[in-house]
């Protein structure tokens, strides 16, 4: 509800809308007037004398960090009592399809009695929202997992924005298929969701490089995440493609965008303080004009904040110091928890990360009674499709799996869980009217074993390559002369060359490295080894060292030495190796169309070493979502026409891959293993995934 006169505090806008209905109000910051905390920038104007507090508001402000203190307390509430201790809400006139004429968006309401809080057209509003990432979910299933998530009783949806895979190659832009942002935003709006938008341009996200492109890296003196020119003029050229995108879906243009997030968790960064006013100014400048959100860590916000943007944190539990730093940076303002962990991803060689559904139950009970607005991160997590992970490196490096499940509300494959219908229930259970009917789930399917028939051992692949590199040194991937001097990003790489002679091989690669003679094994270095001893032979023969890039490291200031391949010289007894051929492997759906025109193998009883596997997987009439299990492979990389599933591995904790219904054709599906170590027996199916 709308404040009664004398209870406003100087706000970012007017709550009073125009007489008569009329065109929108102009295009202004929805931060140019927030109080004096929220300066826009340095040396702003102070507030005329009319403003001036009066002791009744002084004494409010004095208290008020005893008031949100006394949020935490308030969240040991159970869930079952909070439709009985508070008034329902009625946000049906507050929908992307209902709101018409609109003057005033989403802004921060203080108040001296009671809790300060957002408002939407005047009226009080609380945001419920969920975390789904459109570049994690087949473009097909967008409506289903949205529709699920109004269905859950969620007003709003948050979405990363990946650099990364919309500026693959510098300069050259994708926002086409499963990367189009436009239609996933209308698509939200027409489902009747807002919609938070978290740009970047580092997103962290467990993707590779947080999100930003891996050519930034051939620049030895790149500082990622700071001033320096080089990233400065990346990032501005990389705005000047997006913010035009998303600038005529802002609420006021009629759009869903309520907000709009600066940066992401730079707090835990926190290398240049001139940077996040750069990134706000860069969104302001190019025409953001919704409110803008800065997100960190609850011991992070001193850091992390920047003037001129609302600060949020992010979360596991409501304690009681939750809001500590928060108090500092701002009062008298909304409390927004940006991400509400209700889960946790998971790493190659770790465990499974799961979360009880009553934990999560309780805390959003909290949230609601202490008038917290919340985003649940992840809603839906998806998958991370193809080469996309990120990685963790504290002892050592861990790429994440390919399944970005993190036991959130929804399943990967988008299925109801415990925790979605206990937040269905309390969420009900606090809006005035009834919730959506839940869309049907999604049938899945088990089909015949495949048994892959045919085989090409890596070496008889590499003169079909598209770009074959010639250097006297090794090159790491991003420095390759390849993909209109942008380098390769991820996958693959093979480096070649003759030597005559044994010994102590010294070898520095990130992240592993598969040591071959001809074509015989020689042994493996990852993490920190760099040494390998070669035995001794007759003649001159090939020195193969094939690099997996397993993801790039996605958080901390570890992003800077993220280089892939082979960095530096090799050696053998100190002898520098020089004339090198080097094999980008980036396997690219291009790249299995010319496979098909090359002279397959029938499959021996056992090979060792890197090869790719054909077989046909036979769908029926009427494909539906599966589990791919390979239980008797090894490690590799799973492609199906030509779309890349991602990596399995037998070490676990995942055991099966998420295959979409809607990537399969009706009956015959061509089916490849890139298996690195040795073949296996069979591709099986599930109905049931196994994390």
């Amino acid at each position: 509800m709308p404040l009664g006169p004398g209870e406003e505090e100087p706000g970012r806008l007017s709550t009073r809308p125009p007489p008569t209905p009329g065109p929108s109000p102009p295009a202004a910051s929805r931060v140019d007037s927030l109080p004096v905390a929220f300066s826009p920038a340095a040396g702003a104007p102070a507030l005329p004398p009319r403003r001036f507090l009066s002791v009744k508001r002084m004494a409010c402000i004095f208290f008020l960090p005893l008031t949100l203190s006394g949020f935490a307390p308030r969240a040991k509430h159970k869930a079952g009592r909070v439709a009985q201790q508070q008034a329902r809400f009625d946000w049906s006139h507050l929908t992307p399809p209902t709101l018409k004429n609109r003057y005033l968006g989403l802004e921060v309401k203080s108040r001296c009695k009671g809790n300060p809080y957002f408002t939407l057209e005047g009226d009080k509003f609380l945001i419920f929202g969920g975390s789904i990432h459109y570049f994690r979910v087949p473009r097909e299933y967008w409506r289903d997992r949205l529709l699920k998530l109004r269905a859950c009783g969620f007003n709003t949806v948050t979405t990363y924005v990946p650099w990364n895979l919309h500026e693959p190659e510098r300069g050259k832009f994708d926002f086409s298929g499963n990367l189009d942002l436009e239609a996933f935003i209308l698509l939200a709006a027409e489902v009747g969701l807002w919609v938070i938008l978290r740009p970047g341009p580092y997103i962290c996200s467990e993707i590779d490089l947080g999100g930003l492109p891996s050519w930034l890296l051939q620049d030895p003196t790149m500082k990622l995440r700071t001033t320096h020119k080089g990233f400065v003029k990346a990032v501005d050229n990389y705005f000047d493609h997006l913010i035009p995108r998303v600038v005529p879906l802002q609420y006021l243009q009629g759009g869903p965008i309520i907000a709009v997030q600066v940066e992401n968790e730079y707090g835990s960064y926190n290398m240049d303080e001139e940077y996040m006013p750069y990134v706000r100014k860069a969104l302001l400048k190019r025409g953001i004009r919704e409110l803008l959100l800065t997100s960190d860590n609850e011991d992070r916000v001193l850091e992390g904040h920047v003037n001129g943007a609302l600060a949020t944190v992010n979360m596991k539990l409501l304690h009681s110091d939750a809001f500590k730093e928060l108090n500092k940076v701002q009062k008298n303002m909304p409390i927004m928890v940006m991400e509400f962990w209700v889960g946790w991803f998971d790493t190659w060689g770790s465990k499974h990360l799961t979360r009880k559904a009553e934990e999560v139950e309780q805390t959003v009970s909290g949230f609601i009674k202490a008038e917290i607005s919340f985003n649940t991160y992840m809603f839906h997590g998806g998958t991370n499709f193809g080469f996309m992970n990120g990685a963790t490196h504290f002892e050592k490096h861990r790429g994440v799996v390919t399944s970005y499940d993190y036991d959130a509300v929804l399943t990967e494959a988008g299925d109801y869980t415990q925790k979605y219908f206990k937040l269905q229930k309390l969420l009900g259970s606090v809006l005035a009217l009834p919730l959506p009917d839940l869309p049907h789930p999604l049938l899945k399917a088990v089909y015949p074993p495949v048994k892959p028939v045919l085989y090409l051992p890596l070496w008889d692949v590499l003169q079909s390559l598209n770009e074959i590199v010639k250097s006297n040194v090794p090159v790491n991937m991003e420095n390759l002369p390849i993909n209109q001097g942008s380098g390769q990003s991820y996958g693959f790489i093979l480096y070649e060359t003759s030597i005559c002679s044994g010994g102590l091989l010294h070898v520095r690669a990130h992240d592993t490295a598969q040591v071959f003679l001809n074509e015989t094994i020689i042994g493996v270095l990852k993490d920190n080894s760099r040494l390998l001893h070669i035995p001794n032979f007759r003649g001159c023969q090939l020195l193969r060292i094939l690099v997996e890039n397993q993801g790039r490291v996605n958080f901390s200031w570890k992003i800077q030495q993220q280089r892939k391949g082979l960095i530096g010289s090799v050696q053998i007894n100190n002898v520098t190796l020089e004339g090198f051929t080097i094999y980008p492997l980036e396997l690219k759906m291009n790249f299995f169309e010319r496979l098909r025109s090359a002279t397959w193998r029938p499959v021996p009883e056992q090979y060792l070493g890197p090869a790719f596997y054909l077989g046909t997987l036979q769908a029926g009439p009427s494909p539906r979502d599966t589990f791919l299990r390979l239980p008797t492979w090894n490690y590799g990389v799973v492609f199906i026409n030509g779309r890349n599933l991602g990596r399995y591995w037998h070490i676990g904790p995942q055991q099966t891959l998420y295959l979409p219904g809607v990537w399969l054709h009706p009956e015959d599906n061509e089916i490849i293993l890139f298996e690195i170590m040795k073949s296996g027996l069979d591709i099986q199916t599930t109905d049931k995934p196994k994390l």
